[in-house]
């Protein structure tokens, strides 16, 4: 951050007033349990500084392990939303579907 010590993982400055904006992740991401049934769990914490998030897409890609098998599926967009692939070891279908998500400010 411009003139500053502190350390952030997003600056933004607006192009108009010249305000730094940050977001500093508070602690590694918290991996999703699954659970029955599904139930809403803490993913992620940011300490925000002038901003505000107001929405979120699951870009880019994510890791997913098999519950049962330990299987990992790497490379996993949810770009159309749902996502299905079979996993050898269990035997079965697996799937993530109906995602749903908030942000809540602390």
């Amino acid at each position: 951050m411009s003139g500053s010590r502190g350390e952030a993982n997003f600056v933004w400055k607006c192009k108009m007033c010249k305000r730094e904006s940050s977001a500093t992740i508070m602690a590694p991401p918290i991996s999703y349990q699954q659970s029955s049934p599904p139930k809403t769990q803490k993913v992620i914490d940011f300490d925000c500084r002038g901003l505000e998030f107001i929405e979120f897409k699951p870009e880019g890609d994510w890791l997913v392990t098999g519950a049962e098998s330990g299987t990992k599926f790497e490379a996993i967009n949810f770009e159309e939303g749902d996502w299905y692939e079979y996993d050898e070891k269990a035997g079965d279908e697996v799937s993530i579907k109906d995602l749903k998500w908030e942000i809540k400010k602390i």
